[in-house]
């Protein structure tokens, strides 16, 4: 509406110049937070809600649902081909009204698809909020902190029926990590002399003091995510930086924008995902005998060793693009350096490999080990450390630029790059991984996988190689 309904569209002027009122602002303002909105309420449960439609307890189905991660990540990258290509055409050759429109009547396609569908889903109940059963853990904990734990773990209170006490919710098995917690479900004197149930912000359940502790072990894998999405988030900044210096040129009458690159990751993904369906796991499962070829924290590791390499492939190529500069005394701000953009491929190209081991290995990682009352929330943990290594990737600008233009210095990263270093942004960006990788690997070997008390017989084989 705000590029096609009069009143809404900004006037210009004659130089292409256009003067939004504050309405019309407002207007995009308003859209641009509905899309926050909805995809904040799209991205954690679309892929929680698809792997709860795969039964645990059918041993092909179960097989399928690793899989599924895979291919819904393949989707969402299909999809933004189609956006970077197909879209921006639209809106550069048609305009911004059917730019947008397209998109809008797909969305009510989809919409219209997912309600049809609806009487084929299974449907995961809520089992009441999450961050209530948290706060009545850490609330009953506190209230009994001068309380001992006894040593035999049975003693500690649990429903007495096969299911546990929150709906959709699997019993959980007593874990010996953050003992403190294990007050929460200590019985007392007064628990047990109460003479209705006694309040769940004074006794809580095994299975409710489990549920935070699973959550508690997620966030230290949660936080090494936060590097890697930084080495992520520099495909829409310093690569198109670099970029931009570089020769756009392909052929004699046309370039290519150095912000369409990224594309090389889209690519990237759409083509790694299926290798490393159908011929990585297979290869992977005839060597160590697990369903899925690689456990869920080795897969992440593996991407998170990729991830460097790319770092690696920038930093060289701007240490051949300075040399470049300074034999050919390349320093004004407008200078093009002779070396095609397209050999930035290589470090889109890596990036890409390293999402399909990491990005979709966490999706399938904080699913798995999630409570399953908590799957959504813990889904939507994960995805945090995407904004988390934008706002990293800022923080680390400011403090290289603070340093490094000391005493009237340029700085590594000055307005013209032909005068900087981008080279060392890029090289601290691959130290930085590798120290990350390195506090991985201790994380993981501590990392328990979470036990439900009563394994479905289809999973319990593969869960157990997992340990």
């Amino acid at each position: 509406m705000a590029s096609s309904v009069k009143g809404l569209v900004p006037s210009c002027d004659g130089s292409g110049t256009c003067h939004p009122t504050e309405s019309q602002s407002a207007a995009v303002f308003v859209a641009l937070y509905l899309i926050a909105l909805g995809t904040g309420g799209i991205k954690p449960c679309v892929s929680s809600f698809g792997a709860d439609q795969f039964d645990e307890n059918d041993e092909r189905e179960n097989k399928s649902k690793s899989s599924f991660f895979n291919w819904f990540y393949f989707s969402i990258n299909i999809g933004a081909l189609v956006a970077s290509t197909v879209l921006v055409y639209v809106q550069t050759h048609v305009g911004w009204g059917w730019g947008f429109g397209i998109p809008a009547v797909v969305m009510a396609i989809a919409v219209v698809s997912f309600f049809v569908g609806t009487p084929l889903y299974r449907h995961q109940r809520p089992g009441g909020s999450p961050v209530t059963r948290i706060a009545q853990v850490l609330v009953a904990s506190a209230r009994k902190w001068s309380v001992a734990v006894p040593a035999d773990k049975a003693q500690l209170h649990e429903t007495l029926d096969k299911e546990s006490g929150i709906e959709g919710s699997r019993k959980l098995e007593h874990t010996d990590q953050f003992r403190c917690l294990d007050k929460a479900a200590v019985v007392t004197a007064a628990d047990g002399a109460a003479a209705a149930a006694p309040s769940p912000w004074r006794l809580c359940t095994v299975t409710q003091v489990e549920e935070l502790k699973s959550v508690v072990r997620l966030l230290p894998i949660w936080a090494t995510g936060i590097v890697f999405a930084t080495v992520y988030g520099q495909m829409s900044t310093m690569f198109v930086l670099q970029g931009n210096t570089l020769d756009q040129r392909m052929g004699p009458r046309f370039s290519i924008p150095s912000a369409t690159l990224s594309m090389v990751d889209t690519i990237s993904v759409i083509i790694w995902v299926p290798i490393y369906d159908r011929l990585i796991v297979p290869a992977a499962r005839s060597v160590t005998g697990r369903p899925r070829g690689f456990t869920q924290l080795q897969r992440m590791g593996i991407g998170l060793v990729i991830s460097i390499f790319s770092m690696v492939a920038a930093g060289v190529l701007d240490v051949v693009r300075l040399r470049a500069v300074a034999r050919h005394g390349l320093y004004g701000d407008k200078d093009t350096v002779p070396i095609s953009i397209f050999w930035q491929i290589p470090q889109y190209f890596i990036i890409g490999c390293a999402e399909v081991f990491t990005f979709v290995g966490q999706l399938e990682f904080f699913y798995d080990q999630a409570p399953d009352a908590m799957r959504s929330l813990c889904s939507a943990l994960s995805l945090t450390t995407v904004a988390l290594g934008n706002y990293l990737s800022t923080v680390l600008v400011t403090i290289v630029t603070r340093i490094t233009t000391r005493h009237g210095r340029l700085g590594w990263i000055p307005d013209n790059l032909n005068r900087g270093h981008l080279d060392y942004f890029f090289w601290l960006l691959a130290v930085l991984s590798l120290l990350n990788f390195l506090v991985y690997l201790l994380i993981a070997r501590w990392y328990k996988y979470k036990k439900t008390a009563e394994y479905p017989d289809a999973t319990k084989g593969e869960r157990n190689q997992e340990h």
